[in-house]
């Protein structure tokens, strides 16, 4: 109990700490998307993060007594961060030897601007560290059972176990995210490293590709599954024909995004390190000596986890279509647990220097009572010492995480909806759809309104949003809400248009007719 006291209690202070700093309710984008999918077991866009749904479909029944779906779905991604920082707390333990610095570096871990930040929203990312923490700290347990192999008899047991885990962790984080993929490599070279012959014991190696592929096969059922067997109100896509499944699957949508991924390394890595200064500080100046003091305390782990920063960097650097700094959350847990075995090492060099002090001036053992508290004391500096950026930065910190005031969705929502007559058909974009798909799918607000997307129409084959407007004006009321600029500078050319509610991108706008024909 008292192994689990320390994590426990660093997972309770990340929750408190970023509670109020939460998006209350429902939101644009992908985040208002997942907020849809996740309560009503519907699919989302590519790659479908099936594990995501299914941890926030069960997620959202578990914490029904704290608010509307939308604020539940939010909080999954708190506690997933909360469980990366625990799952931190364990793993420097491993790596250290202290609890003093496994608790000061999954605080760090949480409060980093790129990691609080996406725990206030909900999104697969936060789910994405957690499963690469769990992950991490599953094959290190495995590393220190293989160690014990020649002390006791069952460690070997014990051991093809947590490797047997770490497959079904891999499994699962695949099926969440596929940035998990890129992982592959330093897994495996970390587990030849651990043990060389390991491809003699055929029977383990296949149980755990089994359990991995096994894993991630099974959590894609849900895409079939919901996509047809048991369809969902919500599907994005076809995923429950073959080339649908593989189009979402493989996220054929975003194939061309990866873009020269080893062009202008001497420019990525001054952007990276840019990066690094903006979130961590002053401490960013210590990656390098963590790095080198890492390879030499811990040489396999620094193999795994320096690997995978290398591959994910490099890949992140490339990728052009999304939100990138979510994607380095990965990296940030590698990089502080570095720092951890870097203050480790410091603190252990500076308990040796105070108890030769007291022994010098004391006729006392290193066994003794203040020695001991010296070697304590020294951890607990450098604990204060790694955290002492975030505590200098904390109210700007705070203050760029908080999305707390963020009530645009509901607010539009609330103007929009009303705005709407009975039966009207509402030709919407991504932004404004995944909102409104809320509001009906998961509050029941409004049925009587068609919804019709950017997916909708080449999922049924409708053509563009003029040829929607042309199919039904006449026969129902017809609304759009347009792209400011060019999508709308393209139907006002054509239909005689008022707005009717909002502004800007998210305005609303009646079509009254067809514009007559200039001569």
């Amino acid at each position: 109990m008292l192994a689990l006291a320390a994590p426990f209690a660093v997972a309770l202070v990340v929750i408190v700490n970023a509670w109020s700093g939460l998006i209350p309710g429902v939101a644009f984008w992908d985040t208002g998307e997942f907020q849809t999918v996740l309560p009503i077991m519907g699919t989302a866009h590519p790659t479908g993060y099936p594990t995501y749904v299914l941890l926030g479909f069960i997620g959202n029944i578990l914490l029904t007594p704290i608010g509307e779906p939308a604020f539940r779905i939010t909080v999954l991604s708190l506690v997933a961060v909360a469980t990366a920082a625990a799952a931190t707390v364990a793993l420097v333990k491993r790596l250290t030897g202290s609890t003093i610095v496994g608790i000061a570096t999954g605080l760090g871990l949480a409060t980093t601007p790129v990691v609080w930040v996406n725990a206030t929203r909900a999104d697969p990312h936060p789910i994405h560290l957690m499963f690469v923490a769990l992950l991490v700290l599953a094959l290190v347990r495995w590393q220190d059972a293989r160690r014990e192999l020649g002390e006791d008899p069952t460690a070997g047991r014990r051991a093809d176990r947590r490797l047997v885990l770490a497959a079904v962790l891999f499994g699962l984080a695949a099926g969440n995210h596929s940035l998990t993929l890129l992982l592959v490599p330093p897994v495996g070279l970390f587990v030849l490293s651990v043990e060389p012959g390991i491809w003699r014991r055929w029977k383990l190696v296949l149980g755990c590709l089994a359990a991995a592929f096994g894993t991630v096969a099974l959590v894609y059922l849900e895409l079939p599954i919901r996509g047809g067997l048991v369809p969902a109100t919500l599907i994005y896509g076809r995923p429950a024909t073959w080339d649908g499944f593989w189009y979402i699957a493989l996220a054929e949508q975003f194939r061309g995004s990866l873009v020269d991924p080893f062009g202008d390394l001497a420019g990525k890595l001054d952007k990276l390190a840019t990066l690094a200064n903006a979130q961590l500080g002053l401490i960013a100046y210590a990656i390098p000596p963590a790095f080198l003091i890492s390879l030499w305390r811990a040489p396999r782990y620094t193999l795994l986890t320096g690997l995978a920063l290398a591959i994910t960097v490099l890949f992140n650097q490339a990728y052009t279509n999304s939100d990138i700094e979510r994607y380095y959350l990965g990296p940030a847990l590698w990089i502080w647990t570095w720092l951890a075995i870097l203050a480790a090492e410091l603190a252990d060099i500076a308990g040796v220097l105070v108890g030769s002090a007291i022994r010098r001036a004391w006729p006392v053992s290193l066994d003794d009572p203040t020695v001991r508290r010296a070697s304590v004391a020294a951890a607990a500096i450098v604990g204060v010492v790694l955290l002492l950026p975030t505590v200098s930065d904390l109210d700007v910190r705070r203050h760029r995480a908080d999305r707390s005031g963020d009530t645009s969705a509901s607010t539009w929502l609330a103007e929009v909806l009303p705005a709407i007559p009975q039966g009207a058909v509402l030709v919407s974009w991504w932004s404004t759809s995944t909102a409104l798909w809320y509001a009906q799918k998961v509050e029941g607000l409004r049925p009587d309104i068609e919804i019709i997307d950017d997916r909708t129409m080449l999922d049924r084959d409708l053509g563009r949003a003029p040829d929607v407007i042309a199919a039904n004006l006449g026969k129902r009321p017809v609304y759009v809400i347009r792209i400011e600029g060019r999508d709308t500078d393209e139907l006002t050319r054509q239909y005689d248009m008022r707005i009717v509610a909002s502004g800007g991108s998210t305005a609303v706008w009646a079509v009254d007719g067809r514009r007559a024909a200039t001569p």
